[in-house]
């Protein structure tokens, strides 16, 4: 008896509780099984829903302790999510990449490095060419970064799916809408690129040898700070300037309207009904003037790890 008097009670209890109650709590469960999984996040509450966002860097290390299944399992009770969107590229585009491919790969007009490199700045490359046995005199200096980065520092071995890639999946078997931003045409790109002068390459070059320098434990620790919502040391992780300094990030007018993108992006959401994820790379938010920065500018109150 006294069993099925608590069930009873119970039941009138939830049952006067008001709508919005009810989906306040469902909220704030969602939050809190995706705070579980160990990414960094933050809260914006608004008076029709929450929208939660996922800071990600790509290429977490498999050694770096989170918990994916715990945002998969949020991501099922959303109302919508918001994704990164990949590049539009046409079989046009291909074509145009192949036969152009030497203005992409090698500095124009059989200049080398030393051409725009000071002295310091050739020395160091020079040095890692010794260590790792190649040559990249006559290489575009964005090439050369990524294959530091992608090949001798080999920052993406070993890793776990991505926030993006686990919230993907989880939201196409529930049939959750995604929303993701504009996307860039294949040939918008290519033709940024071909534009721009090797000059504009040479603070990527910087970056990459620097992170290459610093060698693999740089790879942990940047996943081992964002796994402890040390925000700011992720942030000035050689490794994470890297990538935030290279193309497209570095290009004023590209990287600039794709940061806009996510900003409008979450403003929108914040007017809708219900919790909103979005995974949003996390040198995206964090960065001086970034996302966080210009939603926090436009009166919104962020609840989460400090960013600065």
């Amino acid at each position: 008896m006294k069993t099925k008097s608590l069930f009873a009670v119970a039941a009138m209890l939830l049952g006067a509780m008001p709508a919005h109650a009810l989906a306040a709590q469902a909220e704030s469960e969602i939050v809190v099984s995706a705070r579980r999984s160990g990414a960094p996040m933050w809260t914006i509450d608004t008076p029709s829903g929450t929208v939660l966002l996922v800071g990600e860097i790509r290429a977490v290390p498999k050694s770096t302790p989170w918990e994916p299944e715990r945002l998969r399992d949020a991501t099922a009770e959303a109302n919508r999510v918001i994704l990164r969107a990949a590049p539009k590229f046409s079989p046009g585009d291909v074509f145009r990449l192949i036969f152009r491919g030497g203005s992409f790969t090698k500095l124009p007009d059989g200049r080398v490095a030393a051409d725009y490199l000071s002295s310091p700045q050739r020395a160091r490359l020079a040095d890692l060419e010794a260590r790792y046995k190649v040559d990249y005199d006559r290489g575009s200096f964005l090439m050369s970064a990524f294959d530091l980065l992608a090949r001798r520092l080999d920052f993406d071995n070993d890793t776990t799916d991505d926030a993006t890639d686990i919230v993907e999946k989880a939201a196409k078997r529930a049939d959750i809408p995604i929303i993701r931003p504009e996307r860039f045409r294949g040939e918008d790109l290519l033709d940024n690129l071909a534009a721009a002068a090797p000059e504009s390459h040479i603070a990527c070059l910087e970056a990459a040898m620097a992170a290459t320098e610093a060698g693999q434990p740089v790879v942990q620790a940047r996943g081992d700070d964002w796994r402890r919502f040390d925000i700011p040391a992720v942030m000035a992780n050689p490794l994470e300037i890297a990538l935030g300094t290279c193309w497209p990030w570095e290009d004023e007018d590209l990287g600039g309207e794709i940061r806009d993108q996510w900003t409008r992006l979450i403003a929108e959401a914040s007017s809708t009904n219900g919790v909103t994820l979005a995974v949003v790379p996390l040198g995206v938010l964090a960065e001086r003037q970034g996302v966080l920065d210009q939603l926090e500018a436009r009166g919104f109150a962020i609840a989460g790890p400090d960013w600065r």
